[in-house]
């Protein structure tokens, strides 16, 4: 995945929010990338569905595919024409489009229109509801047990001494 901007080169502090936030923090990439992962490939149906204006679908396209977020795979070569597909990166997208998602539903609409369901083989279908959930214990994280601990990339670019408590900055 090619970064198209330094950590150092971004306002404010420096960190993996802001990065994240410089590629695909406005509507249309979010847009897009709800569009291919539900199987709109081709320029005019991840058109339809976002509703972006063509030149601005073809910019944040463009800046997806460099960035590593979205492939390009030919469909035809008469005419040549070629499909849009999420990457590694895309994929792991989804859980922030899922609490987006269920944030809009629980916060913006009188009722859901969208919710999403889990049908895993030998259960019944179920409503999947973000959580955040550690990897390392299973347990359910609470905002107010996690504590940011700066990394030594961390500290360097936000010009911190090593050993200077960084837990206020």
């Amino acid at each position: 995945m090619t970064q198209p901007f330094r950590f150092e080169d971004l306002p404010g502090r420096p960190c993996p929010i802001a990065a994240s936030l410089e590629l695909v923090g406005e509507r249309w990439s979010l847009l897009v990338i709800r569009e291919v992962s539900l199987g709109n490939h081709r320029f005019s149906e991840i058109a339809r569905g976002t509703g972006a204006p063509r030149d601005r679908l073809s910019a944040r396209l463009s800046a997806l595919v460099a960035a590593g977020v979205l492939e390009r795979r030919p469909y035809s070569t008469a005419p040549p024409r070629s499909g849009y597909h999420l990457t590694a990166a895309g994929w792991d997208l989804m859980p922030a489009l899922q609490a987006l998602l269920q944030w809009g539903n629980r916060w913006l609409a009188e009722e859901p229109p969208v919710l999403l369901r889990h049908a895993p083989e030998g259960h019944e279908p179920h409503q999947v509801d973000a959580a955040w959930v550690c990897r390392t214990c299973g347990e359910p994280v609470a905002g107010s047990r996690v504590e940011r601990v700066l990394t030594p990339a961390g500290r360097r670019l936000s010009g911190v001494p090593a050993g200077d408590d960084d837990r206020d900055r």
